[in-house]
């Protein structure tokens, strides 16, 4: 059975730490800052994330399930992905569970917190179609303006 994520201090001071240092640029190779308007506040809302690029596209995965930024995407069909000084904006359109199934079974591979899923690295892709529901998976699209 998988992990159920939840959000403690030290995971908190953890994302604050890593936040630092991908503004900085100095984060580990392929971290970005995801930030996306907040449904309520319409604030930007800022966290740590690793996209994955398959075949030329890059892919959002929420690992640890429908937390806030996913359904801030979803609502705002648009992010921000900054390391360093370099800030992109990007289109986004959530994955349906067959476009999801071979990007989370990747995401997996490459050794990313396997805790949360019931499939491992190895499993069927129809393992990872039953699991897309619980780990939503956002293509990233043309890239665009800031919403204003």
């Amino acid at each position: 059975m998988a992990k159920l994520y939840e959000v403690t201090r030290r995971i908190r001071l953890e994302n604050a730490i890593i936040s630092a240092a991908i503004r900085l640029g100095i984060a580990p190779k392929g971290m970005h800052l995801l930030a996306v308007k907040g449904r309520a506040t319409g604030e930007l809302r800022e966290t740590p994330i690793e996209p994955i690029e398959i075949d030329g596209k890059r892919w959002l995965v929420a690992p640890f399930g429908e937390v806030n930024w996913v359904r801030n995407a979803r609502k705002a069909g648009q992010v921000r992905l900054r390391r360093g000084r370099t800030v992109e904006y990007l289109q986004v359109r959530e994955a349906d569970p067959g476009e999801s199934a071979p990007v989370l079974r990747a995401y997996l591979n490459r050794g990313y917190t396997g805790d949360y899923f019931d499939a491992g690295p190895n499993s069927l892709l129809a393992d990872f179609e039953e699991e897309a529901h619980k780990h939503p998976v956002f293509i990233a699209l043309d890239p665009t303006s800031p919403d204003k």
